[in-house]
């Protein structure tokens, strides 16, 4: 059995975290840790693609080459070309067998999910990290909250990346550099193997950010969504 990406005290510090960093501030603050935010199935199918492509090229590296039959040693006109076109038809099998081999070999080998990490380009890996957090911003109802306070902190393992995504109210009034630290938080965290540290650190300044913009009101801070970390899974 796979070791989760966070244990049961991760997820009750990253609670306890929230729910205080939430007394500071009317705003919402909301974490997502997904195992990975995408398949990335296109990755070994490119791979697959532009290795087969090579079949001819190591075809002619190893020496195979078409010849047709030499014209005078009493061959006719006819069976010189029967040859020849039996020739190329035999090289035209065989690179194509050997393209179909290289793909699924290939197919198979960067199918492995480290290996299939490891050879999707970042800018791919960056965008589809941003595009789920996108989602389970909206998935989540961080737009539906009372004055559009809600800030998402997600974390994709698998990538080792996070986004921080805040609500039009928040957007509004803080740049987006001022999340720097926090990000840089919770990187530095995840880095050193304490995801729950990493998670805390980033919600409390995440909390700071909030409390000089968006301050509680006594009597008036309901808490509009889940404290608790959601984990998605990658099944």
């Amino acid at each position: 059995m796979e070791k989760p990406i966070l244990t049961p005290s991760d997820l009750a510090a990253i609670e306890a975290a929230v729910r205080e960093a939430e007394t500071r501030t009317t705003g919402e603050i909301y974490c997502v840790a997904a195992e990975e935010s995408s398949d990335y199935w296109e990755t070994p199918l490119a791979w697959a693609a532009g290795v087969a492509l090579l079949a001819p090229a190591l075809l002619l590296l190893a020496g195979v080459h078409v010849e047709a039959p030499d014209a005078f040693v009493g061959w006719t006109a006819a069976q010189v070309a029967d040859a020849a076109g039996a020739a190329v038809r035999q090289a035209l099998i065989g690179a194509v067998l050997l393209q179909g081999l290289l793909f699924v070999l290939t197919l198979i080998l960067v199918a492995i999910p480290p290996v299939r990490r490891a050879l999707t380009p970042r800018g791919l890996k960056r965008e589809r990290v941003r595009s789920r957090a996108r989602e389970q911003f909206i998935a989540k109802n961080l737009h539906a909250t009372r004055e559009r306070t809600g800030v998402l902190i997600y974390v994709s393992f698998a990538e080792h990346m996070a986004e921080l995504i805040a609500d039009e109210s928040i957007a509004e009034a803080v740049e987006p550099g001022v999340w720097d630290r926090a990000m840089a938080a919770l990187t530095a965290g995840l880095k050193r193997g304490e995801p729950a540290a990493g998670f805390a650190s980033a919600i409390g300044l995440c909390a700071d950010v909030l409390a000089q913009r968006f301050p509680p009101r006594p009597g008036d801070n309901p808490n509009e969504l889940p404290d608790a970390v959601v984990v998605l899974s990658s099944d």
